[in-house]
């Protein structure tokens, strides 16, 4: 059992009750799976006592459930090693698209499909915004190139959908280079399925209401502060543009190759456990069977002498 206690940080007194136990909770949600269920109650105190809140979560009934949402993640993630033995036993080649507003839990779900599985068979493509020679490149070039072979799983933390979303809203994109972007991401996409790449998009819906109080929860968590960027500031006050622009998005690049698939996210849990299981139901995978492993014995020489460490360069015990 760790020891460690999650940082606090003091909430400012004009956000009310009700939104510090909801703040709180959700920064215990984030905890809670990075420890992998390390947090007793003792180290959850210990939080709402540094925030000044009343624990009201302490019940069997949200233990009970806090219990069953982990059981349900592990069975669902052992299915996920499964069918990364599949991918790379068929060379299958696999592209996830995250995409929603900021905030809308693409990065959690996304890391609790990657968080039991091998980094080289399964990747995150979190690409950057484009530098002065990408921008003169054809659009699509900068994704080319991430994505998988036979035997893979990339996961793109948002795509090349920027265009539709965060770029025509912001007017980093003109009319012209929008509309040449729905002309030709149709026919992107079917290559790419021709191609024998599976694609499947996902779009992570949350409400006006739930989109503000995770930003609170990352103005007030210094673990999370980093996440709070000024475009998502930004798209606190253009949330109607970027509900028009979502809504254009999905009616122009719904296609029967590559279809949206739209996921309830204000309940991050169910949110990640339904996502998931989605995930698994579009593979067509089956269990690989593996030989048995047999450690084998050391070999001892006995003419081998193992040579001192100095002492300098051990890192202190400290704990």
């Amino acid at each position: 059992m760790s020891d460690r206690t999650p940082p606090t940080s003091s909430i400012t007194p004009t956000v009310d009750d009700e939104l510090l136990q909801r703040i709180y909770l959700d920064m215990v949600d984030g905890y809670d799976e990075e420890l992998e269920m390390e947090l007793e109650d003792q180290t959850e105190d210990h939080i709402a006592r540094e925030a000044g809140i009343e624990r009201k979560d302490h019940t069997d009934a949200n233990r009970k459930a806090r219990k069953q949402y982990f059981q349900e993640l592990f069975r669902l993630q052992s299915e996920l090693v499964k069918l990364q033995d599949w991918v790379v036993k068929s060379r299958h080649k696999v592209v996830i698209l995250f995409e929603g507003r900021d905030a809308a839990g693409k990065g959690g779900v996304i890391k609790r499909i990657t968080q039991r599985l091998n980094p080289r068979v399964v990747r995150v493509a979190a690409l950057p915004a484009p530098n002065d020679r990408e921008r003169t490149q054809w659009y699509f070039q900068r994704y080319v190139s991430h994505l998988p072979a036979g035997g893979e799983i990339v996961l793109f933390d948002r795509s090349w959908y920027n265009r539709a979303g965060v770029e025509r809203v912001m007017g980093f994109c003109n009319d012209d280079e929008y509309e040449e972007f729905f002309r030709s991401v149709p026919e992107f996409e079917r290559m790419l399925v021709r191609s024998g790449i599976q694609l499947i998009k996902y779009w992570f819906s949350i409400t006006d209401e739930e989109q503000h109080l995770r930003f609170l929860g990352r103005i007030h968590d210094p673990l999370k502060q980093w996440k709070l960027s000024p475009m998502d500031l930004q798209s606190r006050v253009r949330w109607e543009d970027y509900t028009r622009a979502k809504e254009i998005m999905l009616e122009r690049t719904h296609i029967a190759e590559a279809p949206w698939w739209v996921v309830q996210a204000v309940d991050k849990k169910k949110a990640r456990l339904n996502c998931i299981s989605h995930l698994l139901e579009q593979v067509p995978y089956g269990e690989v069977p593996h030989d048995a492993v047999h450690l084998p014995e050391r070999v001892r020489n006995p003419d081998y002498l193992r040579h001192p460490v100095p002492p300098e360069l051990f890192v202190p015990e400290r704990y």
